[in-house]
C-alpha cells in the first residue's frame, strides 16, 4: 500500500467513467493471479511427478508476475528517487526471497493479498472521495445571461459582475448574487448539508450551488465565478486533504525510519544464528527473515492513518462542517475553551421591531413614519428594520436636509418639521428632555424628538437562532469547558443573551481590538486550547489569533472565511458540537489503527523471530491487519453526528 500517495481530492474532479473502467481492469491481474495460484496448488503433485521443476516454477513465476509488476514498477521508481528502503522493496525482496528457497506458493500468495490489499485499499479511498464528490458535485457548466436585450447561455466564468442571469425550475445557481424576482425556494444541501428548503425573497443573497426548485427567476450576479461561495468551498475540500495532521506526518516520519531498520534486522536473523546455533541451516533462517520482512510491513499504518482523516474531513463535509486541513481535527479534539460573538453567530443578525411607544399627541403610526423616512438614508442594519417594519406608512413623510452624527443618530427634517433620530447620547447633545426610564431599557432603541420635543421611541431585537441553547448545551457535554460571548453590542443585550443561552461569561460594548485583548488575556494561560466563532468582517483578527478560529460560513463575510479554519455552511451553532463529536471520532479510530497495528505486527514479529510463524501468519499480519484497519477507517463515513 503506497505510503507515497497523497489524497487529495482533487482527483474527485476526475471523470467517472474513466475511474470505473480503470476500477474493473485493476481487478484483472488479481484474478489471473488467484487462479494460477489456486490452481497450481491443487495440481502441485501433478506438476512435480509428470513435469520436471522448472516447468512448475515457471507455472508460479506466470502466477507472479500480474501482481508483481505494477510493484516492481514502484520500487524502481522510488530507488530512482534515493529511497531504497519502501514497502515495494521490502516486499520483493521478501517474496523473491521465497521463490528462492522454493517456497514458491508462498511467494505468490504474499505478493497477491498484498495487491488485494491495495484493491481495498483503492476502493476505501474512493468511496470517501465519492461521498465528498457528491457533496461538491453542483458546478454548473453553463450561466444563462441576459445581453443585449436577449439571453445567451455562456461558461460561468465569464459572467461579470452585475450581469442578470436567468436560472429556472430544477436549476442550480451558477454565481453568487442579489435576487430580483420576488421569491423563489431553493434547495441549499449543496452548501449547508440541510435538505430543508429555504425561500429567499428580493433583494436577499442567493448563493452558488443552491438548486431553484420554484419557478423561473433573475438574479444580479455580484461576485466572479472564482470569488463565488461554491468556488471557496471547492478550493476548501480540495486543500483540506493535503494538509496533513501531526500523528499522520509523524507516522510517515516513523516509516521511513522504520523500514530501514526492519531490514537490517531481517539480515541479522538470518546471519546471526550461524555463530551462536550449532545445526544452523541458512534456508530455515533466511525464511525467518523473509517471514519477519512480510511481517514488519508498515501499510496498516502509512494507509489507514491519512484514510481516517479523509474520511473525517468527508463525514464533516456531509454535515456542512468543512475542515481546512486534517490538522484541525486534531487542534479540534483539544480544545477546551469556546469565545463566541454574538450577531450572526448566535443569533440571525435580523433585527426586529419590538415594541412603538408615542407619548403626548403623536400616533404610532405618525411616529413609526417619521421615523423610517428618515432611516431610509442609513444602511444600518436597525434602519433597515424599522424601515422594513413600516412598508407602506412612510409614503405621506418626506424626509430632507439629512444629516448622520457618527455614534449618535440622524438630524434632518420631515414635513418641514425639525426630525431627531438616534440614541440618548443625541437626545443629551441637543438638550431634548425625554423619559429617562428608556435608559434601562435592554434592547436595542431609537429614540425620537419633533420639533425639540421628545415624541417616544421604538425597540429594536436580534433573534436568537433556534439551535442556540441546544448548542451551548452539546459544547458542555463534549468537553467544552468554558464558553464566552464578546460582542460588540451593549453590555445589557450582551449579557441577556448570555443568560438565556446559558453562556458561562460575556462582555459587551467591545470594539474589535477588545475582543483580541479578551483573547490574548485568556491565552496567557497555556492550559486554555481556544476556538473562536465569528461571522464579520471585525471577528478576521480574533480568528487568527485564536488556536482554531471558526467561521460562520452561509452568509459570513469573505474575511472572516478566508482566516478562518473550520467553516460551517450552515450557520448553526450546533454544528461546533458536531465537529468536535467528528474531530473525536476520528482520533478515536486513528488511535484504534495504530494500537491494532503494532499489537498484531509486534506479537507475529515475536513469533517469527523464533520461528513459529509461517509465511502465511505474515501474510494475515501484513494484509489482514492493513484491511481491517481500512474497514475502521471507512466507518467514519457511516457515523451518525
Amino acid at each position: 500500500m503506497d505510503n507515497n500517495k497523497q489524497y487529495k481530492c482533487t482527483s474527485c474532479d476526475s471523470d467517472e467513467s474513466h475511474d470505473n473502467s480503470q476500477s474493473w481492469k485493476s481487478y484483472i491481474p488479481v484474478a489471473i493471479s488467484l487462479f494460477m495460484l489456486l490452481a497450481g496448488i491443487s495440481l502441485d503433485n501433478f506438476l512435480e511427478h509428470f513435469f520436471n521443476s522448472y516447468i512448475r516454477i515457471g507455472w508460479y513465476i506466470l502466477a507472479y508476475i500480474p501482481v508483481a509488476y505494477p510493484v516492481l514498477k514502484e520500487a524502481i521508481e522510488t530507488i530512482r528517487q534515493k529511497d531504497f528502503f519502501t514497502e515495494f522493496t521490502l516486499m520483493l525482496v521478501a517474496t523473491l526471497g521465497a521463490f528462492f528457497i522454493g517456497e514458491y506458493p508462498e511467494g505468490v500468495a504474499v505478493m497477491l493479498f498484498y495487491a488485494i490489499g491495495e484493491l481495498f485499499q483503492n476502493s476505501a479511498v474512493n468511496k470517501a472521495k465519492r461521498n465528498i464528490k457528491a457533496l461538491l458535485d453542483v458546478r454548473p457548466d453553463t450561466a444563462v445571461v441576459e445581453r443585449n436585450g436577449s439571453y445567451e447561455t455562456v461558461p460561468p466564468e465569464i459572467v461579470k459582475i452585475d450581469e442578470i442571469i436567468q436560472v429556472k425550475a430544477g436549476e442550480k445557481v451558477p454565481l453568487d448574487g442579489i435576487m430580483i424576482s420576488p421569491s423563489s425556494s431553493f434547495n441549499t444541501s449543496a452548501l449547508t448539508g440541510e435538505s430543508k428548503p429555504k425561500t429567499i425573497s428580493e433583494g436577499e443573497t442567493v448563493l452558488a450551488g443552491m438548486l431553484n426548485v420554484d419557478k423561473v427567476i433573475t438574479i444580479k450576479v455580484t461576485k466572479k465565478y472564482e470569488d463565488s461561495s461554491l468556488a471557496r468551498i471547492l478550493e476548501m475540500v480540495q486543500d483540506a486533504t493535503s494538509r496533513k495532521a501531526k500523528t499522520e506526518l509523524l507516522i510517515r516520519r516513523f516509516a521511513k525510519i522504520y523500514t530501514p531498520i526492519v531490514f537490517a534486522l531481517a539480515v541479522l536473523i538470518t546471519a546471526i544464528p550461524y555463530f551462536i546455533v550449532n545445526d544452523y541451516i541458512f534456508q530455515d533462517w533466511l525464511y525467518r527473515a523473509l517471514v519477519f520482512l512480510v511481517i514488519s510491513c508498515p501499510c496498516a499504518l502509512v494507509v489507514s492513518i491519512p484514510l481516517g482523516y479523509f474520511g473525517g474531513i468527508g463525514a464533516a463535509s456531509k454535515a456542512g462542517i468543512l475542515f481546512k486541513g486534517a490538522n484541525y481535527l486534531d487542534l479540534m479534539t483539544k480544545v477546551n475553551t469556546v469565545v463566541m460573538d454574538k450577531t450572526g453567530t448566535l443569533t440571525k443578525g435580523v433585527f426586529d421591531v419590538q415594541e412603538v411607544v408615542a407619548v403626548d399627541n403623536i400616533d404610532k403610526d405618525e411616529l413609526v413614519g417619521v421615523v423610517a423616512a428618515m432611516e431610509k438614508f442609513s444602511n444600518h442594519p436597525i434602519a433597515k428594520a424599522i424601515v422594513a417594519f413600516t412598508r407602506s406608512k412612510t409614503d405621506n413623510y418626506l424626509a430632507s436636509d439629512i444629516e448622520e452624527i457618527s455614534g449618535h443618530g440622524l438630524i434632518g427634517k420631515v414635513n418641514g418639521k425639525e426630525v431627531l433620530v438616534g440614541n440618548n447620547k443625541l437626545m443629551k447633545r441637543f438638550n431634548i428632555d425625554y423619559d429617562i426610564r428608556v435608559d434601562f431599557i435592554v434592547e436595542t432603541i431609537v429614540i425620537a424628538a419633533i420639533d425639540g420635543k421628545y415624541a417616544g421611541y421604538i425597540t429594536i431585537a436580534d433573534e436568537v437562532k433556534e439551535d442556540a441553547v441546544d448548542a451551548i448545551k452539546n459544547m458542555h457535554a463534549n468537553g467544552i469547558d468554558k464558553i464566552v460571548m464578546l460582542s460588540g453590542d451593549k453590555a445589557s443585550i450582551t449579557e441577556k443573551v448570555a443568560s438565556i443561552l446559558g453562556i458561562d461569561n460575556a462582555y459587551g460594548d467591545l470594539l474589535p481590538e477588545d475582543k483580541v485583548k479578551h483573547l490574548e488575556g485568556m491565552k496567557i494561560d497555556k492550559s486554555n486550547i481556544i476556538a473562536f466563532v465569528g461571522d464579520g468582517i471585525n471577528d478576521a483578527p480574533s480568528l487568527a489569533l485564536s488556536d482554531v478560529g471558526i467561521a460562520m460560513g452561509g452568509m459570513g463575510s469573505d474575511a472572516a472565511i478566508e482566516v478562518a479554519d473550520i467553516i460551517i455552511q450552515t450557520d448553526q451553532p450546533s454544528k461546533i458540537a458536531t465537529a468536535v463529536k467528528i474531530a473525536k471520532s476520528t482520533r478515536q479510530v486513528v488511535i484504534q489503527n495504530i494500537i491494532l497495528a503494532f499489537t498484531v505486527k509486534i506479537l507475529v514479529l515475536i513469533l517469527g523471530g523464533f520461528g513459529l510463524a509461517t509465511m502465511w501468519e505474515a501474510v494475515f499480519a501484513d494484509v489482514g491487519v492493513s484491511l481491517l484497519a481500512i474497514l475502521n477507517a471507512v466507518r467514519i463515513l457511516r457515523m451518525k453526528f
